[in-house]
């Protein structure tokens, strides 16, 4: 079997965050699922769509716990690895935690993958694993039609450090620590019409762990967190407004994006994922008249490995916003605010 022709995308149906279920589809599949509040000790769990569960485990630590896997969105094994463990260690990120170790979570096509790419996928994996300080500490591994990687990922956070999706007060702004546009570039690249450099833009992006989280989760002046990926900002955002009872308006105009995404979605190149995310939940979205349907497209985006979603407080939003950029996130924007009003999203260009 050759390395050099064999395209992991050509093996799967769908990439990254985009795999996953639509927000509607799995509302319903929770819909007559047990709550989890009979136990008292489970401070997160299914209610609000948080990031991870956490479990209280005395009166100042808690145990953070998350699971993420998906099909490959690119072609390069190790990239491939990497992308996924980013994306799935920034669960215990988004709730304000460490993360302490990981599991992986292999099912490959054993008689269409050589081992070799494979162990590039796991070496890719280990390798961000590395950087974050954590090792891969086992797994579980099957064969299986399409190939997926992904981690079950264990972080520790004090008490008053957990950061819920929940927690946003009216008057609060809003900070994206990451540009959009990481589905317009996958659906670009399945089709061979992703330069280069936006290639390595693409990498550089979904590569890069969101270790700021457990920073702000120290930070009295953030209410509230949640990292975007699949549902695309306006799915992570609306959840936030539901969970918190708040409306959340967007300024789109003020979100960063690829240097080549608004070319690319005018061009059409939209992931399936983007519109079953606004058939799933657009109906609780005011969007302004001037936001172009190419824009609506990228605020659909499914964004693998994607920023965080940060609600504080106003006045401090300016200087929370240099020290982020200043640890590494030269993206990072106020992109909007939380309001009094029905919970929903109110989007304007």
């Amino acid at each position: 079997m050759d390395n050099s022709t064999l395209r992991l995308t050509a093996l799967a149906h769908g990439g990254g965050c985009g795999c996953k279920l639509a927000p509607s589809v799995l509302q319903q599949l929770l819909a007559d699922q047990p709550m989890s509040r009979p136990f008292a000790r489970l401070l997160v769990g299914t209610e609000t769509g948080d990031d991870a569960a956490v479990w209280q485990l005395d009166d100042e630590t808690c145990v953070i716990a998350t699971t993420d896997f998906f099909m490959p969105m690119v072609d390069d094994p190790f990239d491939f690895g990497r992308i996924a463990a980013t994306n799935a260690i920034s669960d215990v990120y988004a709730m304000g935690g460490k993360p302490i170790l990981a599991l992986a979570i292999v099912g490959m096509p054993i008689d269409k993958i050589p081992t070799g790419m494979v162990r590039e996928i796991l070496r890719g994996g280990s390798a961000i694993c590395a950087e974050a300080g954590i090792p891969v500490a086992g797994g579980h591994s099957i064969d299986s039609p399409e190939p997926i990687y992904g981690l079950a990922v264990i972080g520790t956070c004090p008490l008053s450090s957990i950061r819920r999706n929940s927690g946003a007060p009216a008057g609060d702004a809003l900070i994206l620590t990451k540009a959009l546009g990481v589905g317009i570039y996958s659906a670009a690249f399945k089709k061979g019409a992703l330069p280069s450099d936006a290639y390595a833009e693409l990498i550089a992006s979904t590569t890069l762990l969101n270790r700021i989280g457990a920073e702000l989760g120290r930070n009295a002046d953030v209410h509230a967190v949640t990292d975007v990926t699949g549902f695309g900002i306006l799915g992570h955002a609306l959840e936030m407004a539901k969970a918190s009872n708040k409306r959340l308006t967007l300024k789109a105009g003020e979100i960063a994006l690829f240097n080549r995404c608004a070319e690319l979605a005018e061009q059409g190149y939209v992931t399936g994922a983007s519109h079953r995310n606004w058939a799933s939940y657009g109906e609780s979205v005011f969007l302004a008249e001037d936001v172009p349907p190419w824009r609506r497209h990228i605020l659909t985006d499914p964004q693998t490995s994607g920023g965080l979603l940060i609600a504080c407080s106003a006045e401090r939003a300016e200087e929370l916003l240099r020290e982020i950029v200043a640890a590494g996130y030269p993206a990072a924007r106020i992109i909007g605010a939380v309001e009094e009003g029905e919970p929903g999203l109110h989007v304007t260009a």
